[in-house]
């Protein structure tokens, strides 16, 4: 007998393997029980303790930053952590492509 969703409590859970990647960037596919209906997807403590261990080594864990929006002349700009810059290849003085995607989105890509 599988086991309703915790989330939407209408499908059931069946234990499937799931390619994790965290920023885009696949670090295996890891055991998880997935949603028949919304999805979901749920992950135990051991493997969770297990992605976290490998994103870690893979230069993947904290990347995420939070930063202010600061202003120069009449643009603003944007602080991009050294962490993150490394990351996604930036360097000073290179080009990147800016554009919106959606109301709250908005992507960087290297030129």
């Amino acid at each position: 007998m599988s086991e309703k969703c915790y989330i939407c409590e209408k499908g059931e859970l069946l234990k499937k393997k799931v390619d994790v990647k965290p920023y885009g960037v696949s670090i295996g596919k890891f055991d998880a029980q997935v949603c028949t209906e919304c999805n979901e997807t749920f992950f135990s403590e051991q493997t969770s303790d297990k992605i976290d261990e490998v994103a870690k080594i893979k230069g993947l864990w904290g990347l995420e930053a939070r930063t202010k929006i600061g202003q120069v002349g009449n643009s603003i700009d944007v602080k991009i952590s050294k962490k993150i810059a490394e990351f996604a290849g930036l360097k000073k003085g290179g080009e990147v492509r800016v554009y919106p995607e959606g109301k709250n989105r908005i992507i960087i890509e290297s030129a």
